[in-house]
């Protein structure tokens, strides 16, 4: 008997009025909206925009969340094409069934769609991105515990999983929590690469790089103890072939780009460094305007006083230039009639001479 174990929820839905609350919509869309905050923060410390990660995000995320489905019905078609099965299925994404790897790759179509209509590096935007992106999975895994899928082997220990439904081939028992797992690997993940971009100033894609790489290394070994029907190739599980191949890309990737390109992007949006959002915009103009006003008001001040000044100089008989400290001097009035007198006696002398010689 088990003295300890996780226990899943006897529902994943609820509902509020006609209204259904879904335990696994909830997480996937909570993970987005923690990616892009984050993102958004990392995207403004690089020099981006505020609100740019979001804008791009509208693109991205539909085409993750078609991605996903699209890599989950493919690899397990058997589920809604075979006989007995309903194809309209394929469409219930609430229900569950999301493959990472599609939601990254049509995912990433998006981005790229949404970086060229504003001019902006995709690797750039894919690096501030990665770690919320490891966040939102973290998240995301626990749509997994609503719904009661994709756990591990059976096992007693005291974290197991207790499994309570018996629907779709499931037998109730107590499992390795393998969403858990995958939950707290994201988590380190998310950590790691931010890390990773502080200490190493990565760029050019090469902190989403990382990401992938990292976590390709923890869902191998987490995908190896799943126990839910999957497709195998040699002996292993598609996704674990997937994980492999994926993380020798990423690895690949960050070799050859740290060469080519190191370092990081100095620019990573064009004209994001010229204060372009709406709320500089307007503190600009309005520090502009203040200091037009001030400059008026300065300059009238000084005319006012040149006025005054040369006013008070009129009266007391001296010349405007006087007051404002760059007129000459004027004349001493004693040494003008001494200076007349000397030359009066000269011309005095002068003249018994001349009537001696005439």
């Amino acid at each position: 008997m088990e003295l300890a174990y996780i226990p899943s929820p006897s529902r994943g839905v609820l509902y509020l009025g006609p209204v259904p609350l879904r335990g696994y919509a909830f997480c996937i869309i909570i993970g987005v909206f923690v990616a892009v905050w984050l993102g958004n923060k990392r995207w403004v410390a690089r020099g981006g925009r505020a609100g740019t990660i979001a804008d791009i995000a509208v693109w991205a995320v539909p085409f993750g969340l078609i991605g996903g489905r699209l890599y989950h019905v493919i690899t397990d078609y058997e589920l809604y094409f075979s006989e007995g099965r309903d194809w309209v299925d394929a469409f219930k994404v609430w229900e569950g069934g999301l493959g990472i790897w599609g939601a990254i790759a049509l995912g990433a179509v998006g981005a790229w769609i949404g970086c060229r209509r504003r001019g902006i590096p995709l690797p750039a935007y894919a690096d501030a991105v990665a770690p919320g992106i490891a966040l939102a999975q973290a998240i995301g895994r626990w749509g997994n515990w609503f719904n009661q899928e994709l756990y591990g082997r059976p096992t007693d220990l005291p974290w197991a999983l207790e499994i309570t439904s018996s629907t779709d081939g499931r037998m109730p028992g107590t499992y390795h929590p393998t969403f858990l797992y995958e939950s707290l690997w994201c988590i380190g993940v998310a950590v790691l690469v931010i890390w990773a971009d502080r200490r190493f100033r990565l760029g050019h894609g090469r902190a989403f790089a990382l990401y992938v790489a990292a976590y390709c290394a923890g869902r191998f070994w987490i995908e190896y103890m799943r126990v839910d029907d999957a497709h195998h190739i040699l002996g292993l599980r598609l996704n674990n072939w997937t994980a492999l191949f994926v993380f020798v890309l990423a690895v690949i990737y960050i070799v050859l780009s740290a060469r080519k390109r190191p370092g990081r992007e100095e620019i990573v949006e064009p004209g994001a460094g010229d204060g372009d959002d709406d709320s500089t915009a307007l503190k600009k103009d309005a520090d502009t305007e203040s200091e037009k006003a001030a400059d008026e008001t300065t300059g009238k001040s000084s005319e006012k006083t040149a006025e005054k000044t040369a006013d008070k100089g009129a009266d007391s008989g001296e010349p405007s230039d006087k007051a404002s400290g760059t007129a000459e001097k004027k004349p001493d009035a004693k040494a003008e009639k001494d200076a007349k007198a000397e030359k009066d006696a000269k011309v005095s002398d002068a003249a018994p001479q001349a009537a001696e010689k005439s």
